[in-house]
C-alpha cells in the first residue's frame, strides 16, 4: 500500500528528498536514489531531489521502496544450472539465460544469476559485495547471452577500467520491427525518462552518450535481423535507441509497440525481446592474454527467424 502525505505549514519549502528522507526515516543518499528510481512523486508527478515542496502538495511514496531498502544483504547460494563458457581464477565467462535477473534487487531477492554463482563457485571477488560480487557489467532480465564476472579482485578493478575506457567490445543479436538495409550508426544521447524514472529515453535534457552501431545481417517482410554493436554502455541502450528511430526490438514491452509477429494471417506471441548478447571481446586483466568468447542464439529465437524464412 502507497503512503500519501500532504504538506503544510512546518513542512512548506522543504526539498523532496530532505521530507521523504524525514517521513521514512530513511538516509539522504537512499531517499534521493528513491526519487530517482520514481518511487516518489508529488501531484501525481515525479519530481527532481531538489524540488522544494508546497503548502497542500500531496507527496505519494511506492510501497516498492520498502521491499528495496530492507532487503536482504546476504547472498544466499542456490543450486541452479549456469552455463559456464570460461573459467579460470579470476574470472568466469557465463551464458546467461533469458528471464534470469543478474543480481538480487528489488522484486528478485532470489533466483538470479548471482545466487547460482555463488553455489556453483567457491570464491567470488570481495568487490561489489554482498549482492553484486565481482559484477562489472550487466544484461537486462529478458536479454541473454554471454556476460563476463570477476572472480578476483584485482580482476574486478582491471575489468571496470578496461569497460570505462571502452575496450571491452560487445555484439549483440536483435530482431527489430521493419526493414533496415546496409548498416548505421546510432549516436542519439540517452538519459532517465522524465516522466518514468524506470525507463530511459533519448528525449531527456540529462543525457549522456550514446553510440551504438548496427549492421543488418537478413531481411525478413516487416523484420530485419541485425548485429549490433555498442561503443559505450548505456542502460537499456539498444532498446532505446533502436525504439527511438522507429524499429524498436522484437518483444520489448517497455520500449516497442508488439509483442507479437504477425506472419501472413497469423500473430504469434513473444515473451520477451528478442535481444541476445552474442559476442564479447576482452583483454584478460591479469594475463594480458586477448580473450574473445561467443554464445550461440538460443532456441526461442531461432525459432521465430526459422518461421519467418518460412513464411
Amino acid at each position: 500500500m502507497n503512503l500519501t502525505f500532504q504538506i503544510d505549514n512546518i513542512s512548506e519549502g522543504k526539498r523532496l528528498d530532505v521530507f521523504v528522507s524525514e517521513k521514512l526515516n530513511l538516509s539522504r543518499t537512499k531517499a534521493q536514489e528513491a526519487i530517482e528510481k520514481g518511487f516518489v512523486k508529488v501531484n501525481n508527478f515525479l519530481k527532481s531531489k531538489s524540488y522544494k515542496l508546497r503548502l497542500n502538495d500531496l507527496v505519494e511514496v511506492c510501497s516498492e521502496i520498502f521491499a528495496e531498502t530492507q532487503e536482504n544483504k546476504e547472498l544466499i547460494p542456490q543450486n541452479i544450472p549456469i552455463d559456464v563458457i570460461y573459467k579460470d581464477n579470476y574470472l568466469i565467462v557465463l551464458s546467461k539465460p533469458a528471464n534470469m535477473v543478474v543480481y538480487p534487487c528489488t522484486g528478485h531477492k532470489d533466483g538470479t544469476l548471482l545466487n547460482a554463482l555463488a553455489y556453483h563457485v567457491k570464491k567470488l571477488a570481495s568487490a561489489g559485495a554482498p549482492l553484486r560480487p565481482g559484477v562489472v557489467h550487466r544484461l537486462d532480465k529478458d536479454t541473454s547471452g554471454v556476460i563476463v564476472i570477476a572472480l578476483d579482485d584485482k580482476a574486478y578493478y582491471g575489468l571496470v577500467e578496461a569497460f570505462k575506457r571502452r575496450q571491452v567490445n560487445k555484439e549483440y543479436i536483435a530482431l527489430v520491427s521493419g526493414e533496415l538495409k546496409g548498416s548505421g550508426k546510432i549516436t542519439l544521447p540517452i538519459g532517465r525518462a522524465v516522466y518514468d524514472r524506470k525507463k530511459m529515453s533519448t528525449r531527456t535534457k540529462k543525457a549522456k552518450e550514446a553510440i551504438t552501431e548496427w549492421e543488418v545481417l537478413r531481411n525478413f517482410k516487416n523484420y530485419t535481423l541485425v548485429k549490433v554493436r555498442i561503443i559505450t554502455g548505456r542502460t537499456h541502450q539498444i532498446r532505446v535507441h533502436f525504439s527511438a528511430i522507429g524499429h524498436p526490438v522484437l518483444g520489448d514491452r517497455a520500449y516497442g509497440r508488439k509483442t507479437y509477429i504477425e506472419l501472413g494471417k497469423k500473430k504469434l506471441p513473444i515473451t520477451r525481446q528478442m535481444l541476445h548478447a552474442w559476442k564479447i571481446k576482452f583483454t584478460h586483466p591479469i594475463t594480458g592474454e586477448t580473450l574473445q568468447f561467443e554464445s550461440p542464439l538460443p532456441n526461442d529465437m531461432m525459432e521465430i527467424i526459422d518461421l519467418m524464412e518460412s513464411s
